[in-house]
């Protein structure tokens, strides 16, 4: 059987294929991190290596959005959004690294600067 987005005619069919499509890919990945770094001490040099690239990868994205931001977020200023960034950080700093805090108070400057 050929198992495609349009192979069955059933209404719930599209949502398992983009659910399995969508899922198992990522999710093979994922239990083989977790099978693959129980092996792994916390301050070894595998661990210490990925963690640099990801935060090297969450850095370029979010240099991306500031720099280079495309859609609604691209007709921002600058400056705010610059702003923005700043004052998220710095929450999230002194919140003694509250992710929401952090998050939420950079929003607020974004869509206050937006608004008024």
């Amino acid at each position: 059987m050929n198992l495609t987005f349009t192979s069955l005619d059933a209404w719930w069919w599209p949502y398992v294929f983009i659910l399995l499509a969508g899922s198992l890919p990522t999710n093979i990945w994922r239990w083989l991190g977790v099978f693959a770094g129980q092996a792994l001490r916390d301050d070894s040099d595998t661990l210490l290596w990925v963690k640099a690239v990801a935060t090297a990868l969450i850095a370029g994205v979010i240099s991306k959005l500031i720099l280079f931001p495309s859609g609604a977020l691209a007709d921002t200023p600058m400056l705010l959004r610059v702003g923005a960034t700043f004052v998220g950080m710095s929450v999230f700093w002194i919140s003694k690294k509250n992710i929401l805090l952090g998050v939420f108070s950079a929003e607020a400057v974004l869509l206050s600067g937006l608004f008024l």
